[in-house]
């Protein structure tokens, strides 16, 4: 492990440790966004509605995962409920809402802002009224007239600006410093219903939990028809699939995985920056002369000609001696021997012998054994190395 690798180490522990002691020090918060998840335990998600849902509507209630326009093209359904709650829902699913309601079902919409092409249609427009922080949603038949559920929780504060003749308000927002604003409709539509609730917050876990809120929410459900109701969960309000759902929605686990790919960030950072490429590695040109020298000298004994060997040799000393001791090898005499010996600084008898080894070369009638080729090489080599 290198210097630098352990300054990094050091530098993620204690990253580690100090986000640890934030979390350990931190309080809990509190999740108020108003995300309508079935699946949500959060004060603006629909757990405590989802599970109770099917005693409100005596067990006749069933939810669907697919948009309407998927669900109703499968198939032809009798007169039923529709419920849609803070749900974002297609061109295509819209029509075939409307398709089913003008052949007799009754569709409820819980939700804060319905695009416009679709409210247009109903008769009404729907828009920010209040910015209270404040309010009470009451309903308008006097049957009801003592169950209302008290806001207090960031309402939406949307209202109907403009209901069309032959709309019937059910529902209202009420305010202190304002006027009532209708907040609950019903529109005929064909041969049957749309009802409109424009806050639905009223069906919250946090309203839900509150004692005798629940009673307002029976109220609105009880203009629907006791009879099979579809409700389309499929879209904004359905479960999230991301896969790492679970570890985000948990605080310790998240900043763990945030922590973890900054590491790994920084790791590919610092280890791309710093690495070299591998250099390849070149082998050098190999010399082939003395592989190239032993073949030919292995092919001259294979041919046992000593002779000619000797001539070589002798004729090769010989060129070296006039190149390197600049001596001139014309007539090896007694002269020639002396300024070799002067030269090398060789015994007189080695070099007399040696050169009446090349003598014996030179002679093209010479008798010549491999004894004398090895002698007179040993010879010239201590004489002059070759």
């Amino acid at each position: 492990m290198n210097k630098t690798f352990r300054i990094y180490a050091v530098i993620l522990l204690l990253v580690l440790v100090i986000l640890a002691l934030f979390e350990i020090n931190k309080t809990e918060s509190t999740d108020w966004r108003k995300n309508f998840e079935i699946g949500e335990k959060s004060p603006f998600g629909l757990f405590v509605f989802d599970k109770e849902s099917n005693g409100l509507f005596n067990d006749k209630l069933k939810k669907i995962e697919q948009a309407p326009y998927d669900y109703y093209g499968r198939q032809k359904k009798a007169p039923h409920n529709i419920l849609v709650i803070e749900n974002t829902i297609d061109q295509e699913s819209w029509n075939k809402i409307f398709e089913q309601v003008s052949e007799g079902s009754d569709a409820m919409l819980i939700i804060s802002d319905i695009p416009k092409e679709i409210s247009d249609s109903i008769g009404y427009y729907d828009s920010k009224i209040s910015f209270e922080d404040e309010n009470v949603l009451k309903l308008t038949d006097r049957k009801y007239q003592n169950d209302f559920i008290r806001l207090d929780k960031f309402p939406s504060g949307r209202g109907f600006t403009f209901i069309r003749p032959g709309v019937e308000v059910l529902g209202k927002t009420v305010e202190e410093n304002n006027t009532d604003q209708a907040n609950f409709i019903r529109a005929r539509f064909g041969k049957g219903n749309f009802y409109i609730h424009c806050e639905p917050l009223f069906l919250t876990n946090y309203y839900l939990l509150k004692s005798g809120n629940a009673k307002y929410a029976q109220d609105v459900f009880s203009y629907l028809s006791d009879r099979e109701t579809l409700w389309f969960v499929e879209g904004s309000s359905g479960s999230s699939q991301f896969f790492l759902r679970f570890i985000l929605s948990n605080p310790a686990l998240k900043y763990a995985w945030w922590v973890l790919l900054g590491g790994l960030v920084l790791f590919i950072f610092f280890n791309a920056k710093r690495k070299q490429r591998i250099v390849p590695v070149i082998e050098p040109l190999k010399n082939t002369s003395v592989d190239f020298v032993k073949s030919i000298g292995n092919l001259y004994l294979q041919e046992g000609d000593f002779h000619d060997m000797m001539a070589k040799k002798a004729q090769y000393f010989l060129n070296r001696v006039r190149i390197d001791l600049l001596i001139d090898t014309q007539h090896l005499d007694g002269a020639f021997e002396k300024k070799l010996h002067l030269k090398t600084g060789k015994p007189s008898e080695m070099i007399s012998e040696a050169v009446q080894y090349i003598k014996k070369a030179q002679d093209p009638y010479a008798a010549v054994m491999k004894e004398d080729l090895a002698k007179m090489n040993r010879l010239l080599d201590e004489i002059i190395a070759i």
